[in-house]
């Protein structure tokens, strides 16, 4: 029950400050996430995000599901839920209820002017963040260009092609080049894995250790100077 409170009172702070879209929440869902509460690791937190722009509803509402679901099953996932919608339903009423009032006036809108100011940096903050972690290798980077052109261009192309199908295709892709690049290691090992391989090995050489039968018999040291 208490972590059930504590994932409905973390949300609820999470809610509260919910600006911009999920992406503009990147950096909070992972100080509060990540880093100090480690609920979860930031390579989850990206596929939770990924997942999150596949399915209906905001993203990080969906994040928030997943955590709590994670966390203690399906009343965590309420749990998570529930107090991520309760700030803004909140915030929004008390909003509607004034906002014809003062809408108009300067004040609220050089405020809102300064908010979307902020909601910029946070989602260049956010691309940056997944940009370092994400496009890592030439192939990585050959995707983003495709799907960054894709979107971008969309309205000039004949068909418009949905956010949800480039994830799709993306995940189709990602999966295609890693079953092609371990069919070319040849046993199913993913390139660090060989050279992780490869230096134990090295290692277990170096140090003296041999497989071959003979020296264990002969109880002769194993290293390259030392005849067998």
């Amino acid at each position: 029950m208490n972590e059930l409170l504590e994932l409905y009172w973390t949300f609820l702070k999470i809610g509260c400050v919910t600006f911009g879209g999920g992406y503009a929440m990147l950096p909070i869902l992972e100080r509060e996430l990540v880093d100090k509460r480690k609920w979860t690791t930031m390579d989850d937190l990206r596929d939770y995000f990924s997942i999150g722009q596949c399915t209906p509803g905001i993203i990080a509402l969906n994040v928030s599901t997943f955590i709590g679901e994670k966390r203690r099953g399906v009343p965590g996932a309420m749990a998570a839920t529930l107090g991520f919608l309760t700030g803004p339903i909140i915030i929004i009423l008390i909003i509607a209820a004034f906002l014809t009032n003062f809408a108009s006036l300067p004040l609220v809108q050089h405020a809102f002017a300064g908010i979307r100011v902020c909601v910029c940096v946070l989602i260049i903050q956010a691309v940056l963040r997944l940009w370092k972690k994400s496009v890592v290798d030439p192939f990585t980077l050959a995707l983003y260009l495709i799907i960054f052109v894709l979107n971008a261009f969309s309205g000039v192309l004949p068909v418009k092609v949905p956010a949800a199908v480039l994830v799709v295709c993306a995940g189709v892709a990602g999966i295609t080049a890693s079953l092609i690049r371990n069919r070319r290691t040849g046993s199913g090992q993913t390139g660090k894995e060989k050279e992780e391989k490869e230096e134990a090995d090295a290692s277990a050489a170096d140090a003296g250790i041999c497989q071959d039968r003979s020296v264990f018999r002969g109880r002769r040291p194993c290293h390259p100077s030392v005849p067998l």
